[in-house]
Formats: C-alpha cells, structure tokens, sequence
C-alpha cells in the first residue's frame, strides 16, 4: 500500500493538471466543444473509419453517452457513417470535409497552447517536461507503443545533453568526481572546435524528441578513429541501442578508410565491454587510476578494421 502522502501527491497533481488543460471547462480551447468531444473528433478524424464499439472501448465511454456525441455530430455534419461489410449490426464512421477542417483547427490550437506554454519556460525546460511525462507514462502504461527511434547526426545543444547527462550518471551511478564532468566537457569542446565532417561524427539516438543515447567517432591521426563518450540512458537499457550505436561506427570508420579505432574505457563498465568484445574489440592496454575519484581500472580496446 503506497504512502498516504504519496498518494496525497498524486491527487493534488491530478488536481493542477485537470486546471492546466481546462479539462473542466465547458468550452475546451475556445470551441464549442467539450475534451471529450474534441477527443472523440480526433479518434475519429485520426483513423480512416472506425466503428462506435472500437471508439467506446478505446476511449473508454459509456456506448450510450458515445451515441449522443455521435448523433449530435452527424447533425452537425462533422462525420457520416456507412455500413460495416464485416458486421451488418455495425456502421463505420468518418469524418467528413467540414469534420476533418474541425479536427484540423483542434490540433492547430492543442499545438498553438502548448507551443505558448512551453514558450514561457527556460531553455531545455520543456525537453525536461516531456522526458517526466515519458516517465510516467512508461511506469503507469508499459504496454503503450514507443515513438520510433531516430538515429541523427548532431545538433545545437546536443553537446551540452551529453555532458549534463554522463556527469549525472556517473556521479549517481558510480561515485565519479567533478574532474569526469570536466574530461567529457573537454572531449565535448575539442570535438565541435576541430570539427571536420569528413572525417568526424556524431551520432544522437531520440525517440519521441527526447534525447536517449550518443556516440563520437574523432580522427586521431595515423588512421585510427577514436570512438568517445557512448552513452545510453536508463530508460532506453535493454534495447540493443548501445550495440546499434558501435556498429554505425565501426562502418563509419570503415567507409572513411580508417584502419583501426581505438577507445578508453574502464572495467567496471561491464555492458559496454561486452558491445565491445561483441564487436571484435580486443584489449592492448590497462593501467589503474584515480582520475575521478575512486580507483579505477582504465583500459584501451582496437579494432583493426
């Protein structure tokens, strides 16, 4: 049984998250319709057709309080209905022209309040938002469908998400000192300062905006790549991203004629080492150090291409 002030929390979020969106309004963004009409709009207008009964049990309504927003609807000229082919005692349902303009001008303002919302915040605090409600909704709904994952090239600001999150990581995770914080700030800064994008790349991993995993190759002369700072946030573990990563590079490497890629990493990372034995990495090099604190293991890996 959780905590009663947990539970006090989460009421009194329920209660500032209903007024934020003006769930309880009469009128939803300034229209005349309702958030639960605007809702059964948008189900409707977002598929090709759909039957009242996927409707009532996808939304979750009551099929006769469906039926009075639907009939007000066809009133309204906002959709139609034919037959099902697969059920006589069906009809499916779309919208028509003037129902799609509706739905268009819903997603315009949804998009418009958001967008004003979000313009009122400081820099990567909308990123933050949205990352929290990610959280909640993979805790709270785990079988929902996950945005796909993208695989990109750096942008304007990406280097700062990658030495905030690592800094945090491994400060939490393993105890490291500021001192890391300061090395990956440096690789960071070293890579946009030389950056030459024939022979360099970085590639960002995201899904639904929000950023979940990075990697760096470098040239570092006589034909050896450097791979630098992968990392794979917590909540993407699992997925095979932290190898899918490695192998975009070791075919970057591979397309831009380098004959070797060489990277710096320490024991205790043990997930990282098995990508790395996976991909045919073999160990040149160990010496102990205290570069961030505790005493660690360092190592150096190749991969003669």
């Amino acid at each position: 049984m959780p905590d009663s002030a947990l539970i006090d929390a989460a009421r009194d979020f329920n209660r500032f998250y209903t007024n934020f969106l003006g769930v309880l309004n009469k009128a939803y963004l300034d229209t005349p319709f309702t958030l639960t009409d605007a809702r059964v709009l948008f189900e409707i207008g977002s598929r090709e057709q759909v039957s009242a009964v996927a409707l009532a049990r996808d939304l979750q309504l009551d099929p006769a309080y469906l039926s009075r927003i639907l009939k007000r609807f066809k009133t309204e000229g906002l959709i139609e209905t034919t037959p099902d082919p697969d059920d006589r005692r069906s009809q499916l349902i779309s919208v028509t022209d003037q129902g799609h303009q509706q739905f268009q001008e819903l997603g315009k303002r949804s998009n418009d309040q958001i967008t004003q919302r979000f313009n009122k915040l400081a820099a990567g605090e909308p990123r933050s938002i949205v990352a929290a409600m990610k959280t909640i909704r993979s805790l709270l709904d785990p079988g929902a469908t996950l945005p796909p994952l993208v695989i990109r090239p750096h942008r304007a600001g990406d280097m700062g998400w990658i030495v905030e999150s690592q800094a945090k990581f491994y400060t939490e995770e393993y105890g490291w000192d500021m001192r890391f914080e300061g090395l990956v700030a440096e690789v960071a800064g070293r890579f946009l300062g030389n950056f030459d994008p024939a022979m360099d790349y970085c590639w960002i991993a995201e899904r639904g905006g929000i950023n979940i995993g990075s990697i760096l190759i470098t040239n570092g002369g006589d034909g050896i790549a450097k791979l630098r700072l992968l990392y794979i946030d917590r909540s993407a573990r699992g997925l095979g991203l932290g190898k899918t990563l490695v192998d975009e590079r070791i075919r970057f490497a591979k397309a831009k004629g380098y004959r070797q890629i060489s990277l710096w990493t320490n024991d205790i990372l043990h997930a990282a080492r098995a990508i790395y034995l996976k991909a045919g990495f073999r160990l040149v090099a160990e010496e102990r150090h205290r570069m961030f604190g505790p005493e660690l293991n360092g190592q150096t890996w190749v991969l003669d291409l």
